[in-house]
């Protein structure tokens, strides 16, 4: 069972913890437990994954190259671990479906500069007065 527990403006409330804490313990059997708190992360947003594929439609608009490669090579290029595979270390690419929030925007931060610097190419963000114009025309290759 997972306890959430919000802390707004400093405070908690802890009687609403004790209560769900309380109930957790007494209907589980006995022994020894430990408790962990742990950040909540929420997925990714479908407005991320939104605008990463309209950013990748612009890269495959202006080099040619299909947004699916794009995206596999940014993959690769920003969102991978290292895993030990017989003996030696390896880099495998992650997709992006997992990621949280902080993670998603921090991997498309990583586009948006690999593409400006490698490509010379700028992505707007959605705040940008130019984003409009931007969305209404790369939207079109976008599917």
């Amino acid at each position: 069972m997972i306890i959430s527990v919000i802390k707004r403006e400093g405070k908690v409330n802890f009687d609403d913890i004790s209560s769900k804490l309380q109930l957790l313990l007494n209907t589980s059997s006995n022994g020894e437990y430990n408790l962990t708190l742990t950040r909540k992360r929420t997925k990714r947003t479908v407005d991320q994954n939104a605008l990463m594929w309209l950013w990748f439609s612009c890269i495959e608009n202006e080099t040619g190259t299909d947004k699916q490669d794009i995206h596999d090579y940014c993959c690769r290029a920003f969102n991978y671990r290292i895993v030990n595979i017989n003996g030696e270390q390896q880099k495998v690419a992650g997709g992006t479906s997992k990621l949280n929030t902080v993670q998603m925007a921090n991997f498309l931060n990583q586009v948006q500069v690999w593409a400006a610097t490698e490509l010379g190419i700028i992505l707007p963000n959605p705040e940008d007065k130019e984003f409009e114009n931007f969305q209404n025309y790369y939207k079109q290759f976008n599917f």
